[in-house]
């Protein structure tokens, strides 16, 4: 009994090991982050706001690290405020503080504090909105060169901000980031020696670290590094172990009352926000709100590489969205799914979201447990530690770009959004790209042709077999048919391309024929333009024709609806609709066989047995007399059914008057047009030759009177002469073959274009 107890206990007991080890590795790496991003956005309000915003990193850390895994859709992801919310934050808080955010003025930091929670609200409340629209699986669709292009200008941007920390000067906020860098690097008497000394040793803890144990996260290697400098250097000046010191965090207000009336103050001023100040927010908020989906989204896509699991896109931004609200209900940073802290957890055995709510315990614990020494953390060394998360946020890879011709665009994309949130701000930033991520898109559409295939009369035809003389008609006219298969999006970007690779055909063709299977979507512009081709046929005395128009494409568009409403398809125009290519093709050869007088509509005088295709020049032979005794007349209604899939038949059939359709089933009550044949041909070769069962369905489409052989008659009569077996199994061979070389022509044409 113990023993089969035992086995189910030690597996929980390992997993449980894992979580927690996981967890706790986590944590490390993710608060002295959480930590750092929180005095990056609040320091830019005043030196009196740095401690504050310890506080609200790891409040932050906390209601992220609980609730977004518990709703989330990514089992091990850890959410953590992250740089992307703090390079926006950062730049609002400073645009709050000098008034360049749109408001009356210059805020106070009391309300600079307000608005900020309120742009973290907004945010999560968009990406919960993002979630339960599905709009997961759009945000992961937006350009690599735009997103490369807005982490590094982020990465960028908080290196700079940082620079001031690492060389303990400041900026002012009227001089602004760059004048105040400027100042500040040419008058090295405003240097600080200790906090340089302290935030270098804490770049080469981060660096060097992970080559020296793995066992430690660099973070903390890092941070603890700085940390004895700056203890060390209090030895040398006594100044520095005063907690007050402008180098440090200093004392922080994690005291239940004190945290709770600050809470309540600032929601007691949200009486005073006005609807001009909301809509001044909602653009920072939607950018925040769409940075942070795409960095969670990334970190879920190589997680799932790493551990060949899949995450749920939308879920996870609903999990993202209520931590993110919870996070800025409790005065917290926003955040998102993080890739450090994240790898170091699947690393140390996290398997499950629970590994991920129990880092979010850890940073609690700490919270509560080691808020006095948190107090002690030097400026300069988690100045280090962002300068370093900036560093590896830059893409380097982006100068690679510049090697090839076909990726400078590329590169000038990328290039253009960090210029524009270095010197602009991440807000305009945001708007590039956008703007330049449609340009991109337009970019690749011009550069695939909409055109799939084009061909001509002489190369391809419909699946009705002609006759000999009718397809030397239709081979010497063959030019005055175009087909053309399109794909793709059909819209202002691409509709001068179509134009001018059709354009030569419209003056020497008269039926143009568009297959549009395979379009994705069709715009005004590009209606126009097909209405301009169908005036151009029209003076030709020809036809615009149109062929599988899809029911709905995948924007949910109705073509034919739409061609419709936009008057494209009207009964005083030349234009055709037709199911399928095959009858599109069929319908313009029956014109220009009309024209010659060649058609054969199946309602001419029944054919007799010397007129019919096949026994032409028996007469000679004088044999025709023997096969008349064997032939045998039928005749069958239109829409009657001749013979069907499956049934075992021996029979050849030669069509006096009619027309003959061989169809596939499908299923569900939908067949696949083979083939056609009119009068003069012959089908039903195959069962006649193998003496076997129909391999598809043959249906008279007009009134069809028919001469059949069966094999069992002819082998009979052969015997009697055999000069007849010879004569029509050569004749038989004969037509089977120009068959088969007009069907290997076809396709060498297909595969050509």
């Amino acid at each position: 009994m113990s023993t089969h107890s035992a086995k189910p206990i030690s597996p929980a007991r390992g997993e449980m090991t894992g979580e927690v080890w996981g967890g706790l590795a986590a944590m490390l790496v993710a608060l002295p982050s959480a930590i750092a991003f929180g005095v990056a956005i609040y320091g830019k309000l005043g030196p009196d706001y740095v401690a504050q915003g310890a506080v609200a990193g790891m409040i932050g850390a906390v209601a992220l690290g609980l609730l977004a895994p518990a709703f989330g859709g990514a089992p091990r992801l850890i959410t953590a405020p992250c740089a992307p919310a703090a390079a926006v934050m950062g730049a609002l808080a400073l645009d709050l503080a000098s008034g360049k955010s749109g408001s009356s003025g210059p805020l106070s930091p009391a309300q600079a504090t307000l608005f900020l929670t309120l742009v973290a609200l907004m945010s999560g409340g968009l990406q919960f909105l993002y979630g339960s629209i599905g709009g997961g699986r759009l945000i992961k669709y937006i350009p690599f060169p735009v997103v490369s292009g807005y982490l590094s200008g982020v990465g960028l941007k908080i290196f700079l901000d940082q620079v001031p920390k690492l060389f303990g000067f400041s900026v002012s906020k009227e001089a602004g980031l760059w004048k105040g860098l400027a100042v500040g690097l040419s008058s090295p008497e405003h240097w600080q020696w200790q906090a340089i000394v302290v935030g270098t040793v804490t770049m080469l803890g981060m660096i060097l670290g992970p080559k020296i144990t793995k066992a430690v996260p660099a973070a903390i290697i890092g941070l603890f590094g700085g940390i004895l400098t700056y203890l060390g250097l209090g030895l040398i000046d006594r100044s520095l172990l005063d907690l007050h010191n402008k180098l440090l965090i200093g004392p922080l207000a994690t005291g239940g009352g004190a945290m709770w009336s600050g809470l309540m103050e600032r929601w007691a001023a949200i009486g005073g926000i006005h609807l001009a100040d909301l809509r001044a927010l909602l653009m920072p908020a939607l950018t925040l709100s769409v940075l942070l989906s795409i960095d969670t989204l990334k970190t879920c896509v190589i997680v799932d590489a790493l551990t060949r699991s899949r995450h749920n896109s939308n879920r996870e931004l609903i999990g993202q969205g209520i931590g993110n609200l919870a996070s800025a209900m409790a005065g917290g940073v926003p955040g998102a799914g993080t890739m450090g802290a994240t790898l170091v957890n699947v690393n140390s055995g996290g398997k499950t979201r629970l590994s991920s709510i129990l880092e979010g315990v850890f940073v609690l614990l700490a919270l509560l447990l080691l808020s006095k020494l948190i107090g002690w953390v030097p400026l300069a060394a988690l100045a280090g530690i962002l300068i370093v998360i900036a560093y590896r946020m830059f893409d380097k890879g982006s100068f690679y770009l510049l090697k090839q011709r076909s990726t400078v665009l590329d590169f000038c994309v990328i290039a253009a959004v960090v210029v524009v949130a270095v010197t602009k701000g991440l807000i305009e930033a945001a708007g590039v790209g956008v703007a330049l991520a449609i340009f991109l898109f337009i970019r690749e559409q011009i550069r695939g042709s909409v055109t799939r295939r084009k061909l001509y009369g002489n190369q391809i035809s419909s699946k009705q077999h002609r006759l000999p003389s009718e397809k030397k008609v239709l081979e010497e006219y063959g030019t005055l048919t175009t087909v053309c298969e399109l794909q793709g999006s059909l819209f202002f970007g691409t509709t001068d391309q179509l134009f001018s690779e059709l354009e030569p055909d419209l003056k020497l063709s008269r039926y143009v024929i568009l297959d549009m299977r395979r379009v994705q979507s069709v715009d005004f512009t590009a209606a126009h333009m097909l209405e301009q081709i169908e005036a151009m046929l029209t003076e030709r005395g020809g036809h615009l024709i149109f062929s599988n128009l899809p029911a709905t494409v995948p924007t949910g568009q109705d073509l034919q609806t739409y061609f419709s409403q936009v008057g494209l398809v009207k009964p005083t125009q030349n234009v055709k609709i037709f199911d399928s290519l095959d009858a599109a093709l069929e319908w313009a050869e029956d014109r220009i066989l009309e024209e010659h007088r060649m058609l054969q509509s199946g309602q001419e005088r029944a054919l007799e047995l010397p007129e019919i295709e096949l026994l032409h020049e028996f007469e000679e032979d004088r044999i025709l007399s023997d096969l008349k005794s064997i032939v045998k007349e039928r005749s069958y209604k239109a829409g009657e059914t001749i013979f069907r899939l499956g049934e075992p038949s021996d029979e050849l059939y030669l069509i006096r008057r009619g027309i003959v359709r061989i169809l596939l089933p499908l299923g569900n009550g939908k067949f696949h047009n083979l083939a056609s044949f009119a009068r003069g041909n012959f089908f039903g070769d195959m069962a006649f030759l193998e003496r076997s069962i129909r391999s598809a369905d043959a249906l008279a489409t007009t009134a069809t009177d028919l001469f059949v052989i069966s094999r069992k008659d002819f082998d009979e009569a052969s015997k009697a002469n055999p000069l007849l077996g010879v004569k029509i199994f050569a004749r038989l061979a004969r037509t089977l073959a120009i068959r088969l070389r007009h069907t290997d022509n076809e396709l060498r044409a297909l595969q050509e274009t």
